[in-house]
């Protein structure tokens, strides 16, 4: 019987790249995971940790080797096994020897389709030693690491030159070399803290042994949470409140192994520097943490974490002033610098620099943008003069100074020196907003102008990029064409822009046509499918059913508030206890008016009804269709499906009643005139022939 221990596996590295730690660490853990189910072992659990100078798993429980295998191998059917005398043939001979036994240790198999001789065996388990040097050695192998390199004089290749190998299993170690370094049971402490082998004498010592004695936070959890815990206390002695940011949280936590977070600060001279430009250089180049006042507004400091418990830590504060003092000056000589020239000055530079090459350049690209923008105003009711301005500047910022040096500043500067060239308030911030939503949960513009101005930038490049043959193709995705019709569908949508989505396209479409060699036009429809399938994917993120979004989407409607106010009813009507019957009803409609093949009478003849379920179906039509058409014209679709549900028992009756595929024609004819009517009145909001009981 096997035992079961717990199995430490750690990798000893250079400093591994921050940004990858954590991919590295998940990828391992999944490859180890994946090996050991492969292998069939049943284990407790597997977690992950990862420091910069370590990979690590340890898997609790896992048995010391597999369970026996029991298998069998089918040879001969009986019927060619043995002659008639019952004598073994040739064929019963050769599997048996194929087997190392004689014919008597065959069995049989009876099945279905006959019977057939067999040899069962059973095969040994693979031990621990066995199978985890080559389950670590793939899940090595199989790491997201796009380059990989070789050291000395080695050619194995890893991400980083490897120094120690853990494998211990229980308390003893599994032999094994891999990526050119032997396995054991030392582990490795702090590099200056406690630069000394450690021995480990189980895998349950690994956590407790690193941090006490040998100052490492293995644990990527725990040490993210320490740091941010200690970030904020040296913001509250500073009575002010640290900047987080996600993602610098986890670069921080994969560049220290035993982090200390300082404060620090810098000449309140520089604040006179937008706070984005400062907090941009702070975050993105060094690695601090801003620090800013109750109100919001940015503070002179900054908080540092080092990986080192320093008995001077004064002289690691002033390392750091010293370092961000220059970064900061080239901030300010950046702004000083950029704001000698107005914007719009700029805007004939925009030539030089290339949009696309077979749609020009970005001054090409700003002038469309900005008849489109001046289209959506006039449909919305916006400033149409803001609009042209803000497109005329809204790429004017490529070219400062302060955007080439810190790229993820573009359209917040634009903002700033638009501000201090005296533009229109809306104007300066429709600039910034036009690169909104830039990511998935993004806010949106909140001025008309600059929802007119994202919008149009994005309608522009879709229809252009369309228009020259480049739509996205499985992964790839060279313009962020999703993104951009995302965004193009929330701004829609969630800001209520009430304007038909053809029209706008068509208007980017005759920008192209009339001042490049493109068929533009021709791409629309195609266009407008594909903003439709990432219309489909924003209603599947609110658990709006695909056939309720089919039934809408079969209409097509081409103003987004009109497809979400259809939306909204559809699902409010789906909860009413009539709603399945009537749904029921409209696709048995559907089936019958798609297989006749006479044409069905516009007018119903009232003249022609004699049976009491088509009478009364007929009045109740009568009776609700100027009210129902009424709240449908005015998009009041909830109201208007709620007084078709009183339809229910009529159309119910009529289908228990009335036989529509009659001899008679002109009764058929009419019948089935009765039936168009309603279901017209009902695609009116949807086909609900494409909902699914």
């Amino acid at each position: 019987m096997s035992t079961v221990n717990d199995l430490l596996i750690e990798l000893g590295t250079e400093e591994l790249p921050p940004k990858a730690l954590l991919k590295l660490s998940q990828a391992f853990r999944e490859g180890i995971k994946k090996g050991i189910d492969d292998a069939d072992l049943t284990i407790s659990a597997i977690i992950d940790y990862a420091t910069p100078r370590r990979l690590a798993v340890l898997v609790t429980d896992i048995p010391d080797s597999q369970e026996e295998q029991q298998t069998f191998k089918r040879g001969p059917a009986l019927s060619a096994a043995f002659a008639e005398d019952g004598c073994p043939t040739p064929a019963a001979k050769g599997f048996a020897g194929s087997c190392g036994v004689g014919v008597e240790d065959l069995e049989t198999l009876e099945t279905d389709k006959g019977s057939w001789l067999i040899f069962r065996s059973t095969a040994k388990g693979k031990t621990i030693d066995e199978l985890i040097p080559d389950i670590v050695d793939r899940a090595l192998s199989n790491l997201p690491i796009p380059k990989r390199m070789r050291w000395g004089n080695n050619t194995v290749e890893f991400v980083r030159p490897t120094h120690w190998l853990v494998l211990l299993y229980g308390d003893r170690v599994i032999p094994a070399t891999i990526l050119g370094v032997e396995s054991g049971n030392h582990t490795q402490g702090h590099r200056f803290h406690h630069p000394h082998s450690m021995y480990l004498s189980s895998p349950s010592a690994y956590l407790p042994l690193l941090e006490t004695e040998g100052h490492v936070i293995t644990d990527q959890k725990a040490r993210r949470e320490a740091i941010r815990a200690q970030v904020v206390e040296q913001a509250n002695r500073l009575n002010g409140n640290a900047l987080i940011n996600d993602d610098l949280l986890d670069e921080v936590t994969a560049l220290v192994e035993w982090p200390v977070a300082l404060s620090g600060k810098f000449d309140s001279r520089f604040l006179e520097v937008p706070a984005e430009a400062l907090i941009s250089s702070m975050q993105d180049h060094q690695k601090y943490f801003p620090v800013l006042d109750q109100q919001g507004k940015l503070l002179n400091y900054f908080i540092t974490v080092a990986n080192i418990e320093s008995k001077d830590p004064q002289e690691i504060q002033a390392g750091n002033e010293r370092v961000i003092r220059p970064r900061l000056a080239d901030a300010k000589f950046f702004w000083d610098q950029d704001r000698k020239r107005t914007l719009f000055s700029r805007a004939d530079n925009l030539n030089n620099m290339v949009f696309q090459k077979q749609l020009g350049s970005l001054q090409d690209k700003q002038n469309r943008i900005a008849s489109i923008a001046a289209t959506i105003a006039d449909k919305t009711g916006s400033n149409k003069q803001y609009a042209q301005r803000a497109a005329s500047l809204c790429k004017c910022d490529l070219l400062t100074s302060m955007v080439i040096e810190f790229t993820d500043l573009q359209g917040i500067m634009g903002r700033y020196y638009a501000q201090h060239d005296g533009e229109p308030e809306e104007v300066a911030i429709a600039i910034e907003e036009h690169y909104k939503p830039s990511f998935a949960g993004d806010i949106l513009p909140r001025t008309k102008t600059g929802q007119a101005l994202a919008l149009a930038d994005r309608l522009d490049t879709l229809v252009g990029i369309f228009a020259i043959g480049q739509p996205p193709t499985g992964t790839k995705d060279p313009f962020a064409l999703r993104r951009a019709a995302l965004g193009v569908i929330r701004i829609m949508t969630e800001s209520s822009l009430d304007t038909d989505l053809i029209d706008l396209l068509e208007n980017a479409a005759t920008n192209y046509d009339s001042h490049f060699s493109l068929d533009a036009a021709s791409v629309v429809p195609q266009v407008f499918d594909y903003i439709m399938d990432r219309l489909r994917g924003y209603y599947a993120d609110q658990d709006i059913a695909v056939d309720l979004f089919e039934s809408v989407l079969a209409q097509r409607p081409t103003r987004l508030t009109d497809f979400q106010q259809r939306i909204q009813a559809c699902k409010q009507f789906r909860l009413r206890p009539e709603a399945e019957s009537l749904a029921a009803a409209n696709k048995r409609i559907r089936n019958i008016l798609r297989k006749t093949k006479n044409n069905i009478p516009e007018q119903l003849d009232q003249n022609i009804l004699t049976e009491s379920a088509e009478i009364i179906l007929a009045q109740r039509l009568t009776d609700l269709s100027d009210k129902v058409n009424t709240l449908f014209d005015a998009g009041n679709y909830s109201e208007a499906l709620n007084l078709l549900a009183a339809l229910k028992e009529p159309v119910d009756t009529f289908f228990d009643d009335v036989m529509v595929m009659v001899d008679d024609h002109t009764v058929r004819n009419n019948r089935l005139s009765l039936l168009q009517s309603l279901n017209r009145l009902f695609l009116r909001v949807a086909d609900f022939s494409h909902w699914q009981s």
